[in-house]
C-alpha cells in the first residue's frame, strides 16, 4: 500500500519535470520570419500586470464580457421575478402580476432612478439585444404551449355563446381604441407613423385578453368545472384565436409599404394558414402517433420542435410575426393528452420559469414611468383605463347578460375577459419594436395591462360574495 502511495508523486513529479524541461527549451526557439503563417501580422494583447490593481482590472473586464454580463442579468432577473411573484401570491394575485412589477422595478422607473450607475452597468443599452432575443425565444415556446392548450371540443360545445361574447368583447373595445387613437394621435404618435397604423394598434391593445393568465386564475379558484369557468375559458380561447388573427392582419398592414404589398402579405398568410391546418396537421398527427406507438419519444419531441421553429420562421418571413407561427404550431399538434403532456413537460418549465421573466424585465427596461411626470399625462392614462375597462369588461358583461347569463356570472365573465397580463405585453412590445407606440403611450399601456390584471382577483371575490349572499337568501326564503 505504501509503495503505491509513493508511486503517485513519483509519476506526477517525473512527467512534471519533463514538461518543465520542454517549456524551458522551447523558450529559446526562434520564429521563422519566412514561414507562410507568420506573413500575417498578429497583434497580441499583453496580459495584465500581476498586481492587486491588475487582478481587479481583470475581474472588472471579465464581468463586462457579454456572456458574463448576460448570466448576471439572468440571475438578477430570476431572483427578482421569483420574489415579486411570491409576494403577488401572498396577496391573492397570480405570479404574472408580480413578475410584471419586477420588470418595471428593474427598469429605469425604479432601479435606474435610485442607482443610475448600477442600472447602466447591469443593463447597458448595447446588451438589450441579447435579452430581446432570449425573451423572443421564450415567448415562442410559451405561445406554442398556449396553442396546444386550446380545447377545440369545449369551444364547439359552447360555440354560440362563446363566439358572441368573445367577438363582442373584441369589436366594442377595438372601436373604443380607434376612437381613443383619434383623440391622442396628434400628441402621442411618433412622427413617421400614419393614423391607420396607430389606430389599429390602439384597437388591438384595448381588445386583447390574456388566455393563459385567465386559465390559471380559473384553475386556482377551482372554477374549471363550473358553468362560469367553462364559458370564460371558451370565450377566452375564441378571443385569443380571433385577436391573434386580427393582430397578424394589423402587422401585415403596418409593415406593408403599400396596399398592394399588404394584399400580397395577407394572401401568403392565408396560404400558410391553410397549409398548416389542412396539409401539415393531418400528416403531423399520423407521424407523431406512429412514433409514439413505437416509444420513440425523442423523435416526437424533435419533430415537434422542428415544426415550431419552421412555423415561427415562416410567419416571420411572411411578415406576420414569429409568435403567430409558434401559436399556430401549437394548435396543429395532436390533441392526445399524452403527446401534449410530453411536450408541455419539456417546454413549460424552461419558458415560464426561465425565459418569460426575461421578457417581463425586458418590457420593464423599456417602460419609463418617469415620462408621465406631468398631470395631463396621468389624465390620459385615466382615459386609457376607462376605455380599456369599459370596453372589455363592460362589453363582455353586457353581451353575457344578453345571452341569458345571470348578472353575477356576467360580471365574472367580464372580469376574467378584462385580464390582459402577458398577452397585452406581447402586443405592446410588437408595437414598440415596429415604432408605432411612443415611449409615453407604451408606459401607459403597460400600466393598464398591470392594473386590469390586478383587478381580476378582487372582482371575482365580489362575484363570489354576491353568489354566497344570494344562496343564503334563497335558503332562508
Amino acid at each position: 500500500m505504501k509503495k503505491r502511495l509513493l508511486l503517485y508523486p513519483l509519476i506526477i513529479g517525473f512527467f512534471g519535470c519533463l514538461i518543465w524541461f520542454i517549456i524551458r527549451q522551447g523558450n529559446h526557439l526562434k520564429i521563422d520570419p519566412t514561414s507562410q503563417t507568420n506573413k500575417v501580422a498578429v497583434t497580441a494583447t499583453p496580459a495584465p500586470a500581476a498586481s492587486a490593481e491588475g487582478v481587479w482590472t481583470s475581474l472588472i473586464h471579465n464581468v463586462q464580457h457579454p456572456l458574463a454580463l448576460l448570466l448576471l442579468q439572468i440571475i438578477l432577473i430570476l431572483l427578482t421575478a421569483r420574489l415579486f411573484g411570491w409576494l403577488a401570491n401572498k396577496i391573492g394575485q397570480p405570479s404574472v402580476v408580480g413578475e410584471i412589477v419586477a420588470g418595471i422595478c428593474l427598469g429605469p422607473s425604479l432601479f435606474g432612478m435610485i442607482w443610475p450607475g448600477g442600472s447602466a452597468f447591469v443593463f447597458p443599452a448595447e446588451g438589450f439585444k441579447n435579452l430581446q432575443f432570449l425573451s423572443q425565444i421564450g415567448l415562442a415556446f410559451f405561445m406554442f404551449v398556449v396553442g396546444m392548450e386550446l380545447d377545440t371540443h369545449k369551444m364547439k360545445n359552447k360555440a354560440h355563446d362563446a363566439v358572441m361574447i368573445s367577438h363582442a368583447s373584441i369589436i366594442f373595445p377595438f372601436f373604443l381604441g380607434v376612437l381613443l387613437a383619434y383623440h391622442i394621435y396628434p400628441q402621442f404618435s411618433p412622427a413617421n407613423v400614419n393614423f391607420l397604423s396607430f389606430a389599429l394598434f390602439m384597437g388591438i391593445a384595448m381588445s386583447i385578453t390574456a388566455f393563459p393568465v385567465l386559465a390559471r386564475i380559473v384553475q386556482e379558484r377551482k372554477l374549471s368545472g363550473t358553468p362560469l369557468g367553462l364559458l370564460a375559458i371558451t370565450c377566452a380561447a375564441a378571443d385569443d384565436v380571433t385577436a391573434w388573427c386580427i393582430l397578424a392582419v394589423v402587422i401585415a398592414i403596418v409593415k406593408a409599404a403599400s396596399l398592394w404589398s399588404a394584399v400580397i402579405t395577407m394572401v401568403m398568410a392565408l396560404i400558410f394558414l391553410g397549409g398548416m391546418l389542412y396539409v401539415l396537421k393531418p400528416w403531423l398527427n399520423r407521424k407523431i402517433l406512429k412514433l409514439q406507438s413505437t416509444s420513440k419519444e425523442k423523435s416526437v419531441v424533435a419533430l415537434s420542435f422542428m415544426t415550431l421553429l419552421f412555423s415561427a420562421w415562416a410567419a416571420e418571413v411572411i411578415g406576420i410575426h414569429a409568435l403567430f407561427g409558434a401559436f399556430l404550431a401549437g394548435v396543429i399538434m395532436p390533441a392526445e393528452v399524452s403527446v401534449q403532456k410530453l411536450l408541455t413537460d419539456k417546454l413549460e418549465d424552461v419558458s415560464v420559469l426561465l425565459l418569460l421573466p426575461i421578457f417581463f424585465v425586458f418590457t420593464g427596461l423599456r417602460t419609463q414611468i418617469g415620462l408621465l411626470g406631468q398631470g395631463h399625462l396621468w389624465a390620459v392614462f385615466g382615459l386609457i383605463m376607462l376605455v380599456a375597462v369599459g370596453g372589455k369588461l363592460g362589453g363582455s358583461m353586457l353581451t353575457a347578460k344578453l345571452m341569458g347569463q345571470s348578472w353575477s356570472d356576467s360580471l365574472g365573465i367580464g372580469a376574467l375577459m378584462n385580464t390582459r397580463g402577458l398577452m397585452e405585453l406581447v402586443v405592446l412590445n410588437i408595437g414598440y419594436d415596429l415604432g408605432i407606440l411612443s415611449p409615453e403611450i407604451f408606459a401607459m399601456l403597460v400600466l393598464m395591462a398591470l392594473a386590469t390584471t390586478f383587478m381580476t382577483g378582487p372582482l371575482l371575490d365580489v362575484v363570489k360574495k354576491v353568489e354566497e349572499n344570494r344562496l343564503h337568501a334563497s335558503q332562508i326564503g
